[in-house]
């Protein structure tokens, strides 16, 4: 896309991310969007918070300060961010700047909802309609088709052999309310099986936060002639981008919100297995309150008095705004880019919503005397 022009000096701009590269790449898709010079913030974590979550409040208390990048003046102009644990360092930074620094976050705040100067809320996301809101159809990711070509490179001789149509299985893992354990594993494979018919072959391979039992069931029970790629910490011969560009379609589980948009932005046949939910009265319960104070911003419960009594619970820290990986799903069945699993594979793409033009221009007018 044409990026965003500056007659005068550009902000001073810092990218606040942490170690996940699926919201690290929706950061970078916009500062390359905007085009203007920005330096990388990366923040680890001290050990009791890389999965724990820390309270949300500014402050660097959660940070590993000898293992991160150095947060000093002189302070920027905007800070691009993601995630709860960057984003407590951005707020912090926009202190220090006697709230001069602009702070715009990519997806869902877990507090301080107002104080930042943008939101750019993914679908996946319930969240009250306010003038700081920039609504996304879908998460900003995007694959580097360069990428894709030089790994493809690589890997099209050692892919030679598997039959056509080869079928690209990216496996994610359990993530809040859902569960992806051995069990959900075969029922996957299952579902897999029924849909593929046997025809051509398989290549699965899993991610970060893949169980090893999860990664057992699927190595005991898979197809003979399939490939199975085991994620670790410290490979150097990762195949998912290569993947991108050799497999004829996607199976893709559906906790997975950053594969699926790579796939879809690359109008490849896509089918989405979503996990189910964990079992128990409290997540029901849970998502009949979501439904009941924070109705999805096309509902028409939006404005009315228990969507603004969950509003203000959430002001006021006892409750935050809850997330449905269905509404990523919904999008992309609607739009054409992609089918459940156990339905035949889209033979076209649609065009796959961009709304890059719109945030560039939302966070330069930050910047744009009024």
């Amino acid at each position: 896309m044409r990026r965003m022009a500056c007659s005068a000096a550009p902000p001073r701009l810092w990218l606040v991310i942490g170690e996940k590269v699926g919201d690290n790449a929706q950061v970078e898709v916009v500062a390359d969007a905007l085009g203007w010079p920005a330096e990388r913030k990366v923040m680890r974590f001290l050990p009791q918070f890389q999965t724990g979550k820390p309270p949300f409040r500014p402050s660097l208390y959660h940070i590993d300060k000898a293992a991160s990048d150095e947060l000093q003046p002189p302070w920027p102009d905007l800070v691009l961010t993601v995630g709860r644990r960057p984003s407590m360092a951005a707020m912090w930074i926009r202190e220090q700047s006697g709230g001069r620094t602009k702070v715009v976050i990519i997806g869902r705040p877990r507090r301080l909802l107002r104080d930042f100067d943008l939101v750019l809320a993914t679908p996946q996301y319930r969240l009250p309609e306010r003038d700081n809101i920039v609504r996304l159809s879908l998460p900003l990711m995007r694959v580097d088709p360069a990428r894709v070509a030089a790994a493809s490179v690589g890997w099209e001789e050692r892919l030679s052999d598997l039959s056509r149509p080869l079928t690209a299985v990216l496996v994610g893992g359990p993530t809040k309310p859902f569960v992806f354990d051995a069990a959900t594993a075969r029922a996957f494979l299952a579902a897999l099986h029924a849909t593929t018919e046997g025809a051509g072959s398989l290549f699965v391979t899993t991610s970060r936060r893949t169980p090893d039992e999860v990664t057992a069931a699927l190595e005991d029970a898979l197809p003979a002639g399939s490939r199975l790629y085991r994620w670790t910490p410290d490979a150097r011969d990762n195949p998912y981008l290569a993947l991108l560009g050799l497999a004829d379609r996607f199976v893709v589980t559906g906790d997975s919100v950053s594969m699926l948009v790579e796939v879809a932005r690359l109008r490849k046949p896509l089918a989405i297995f979503p996990l189910p939910v964990e079992p128990g009265v409290w997540p029901v319960m849970k998502k009949r309150l979501a439904d009941v104070f924070q109705p999805r911003a096309d509902e028409p419960g939006r404005g009315g008095a228990l969507a603004r009594l969950g509003d203000m619970l959430y002001d006021i820290g006892v409750v935050g705004y809850s997330r449905e990986f269905e509404a990523v799903h919904r999008t992309l069945i609607d739009s054409g880019l992609a089918v459940s699993l156990g339905e035949s594979f889209p033979s076209t793409a649609s065009d796959v919503p961009d709304d890059l033009p719109k945030v560039a221009q939302r966070i330069a007018a930050l910047f744009t005397p009024k």
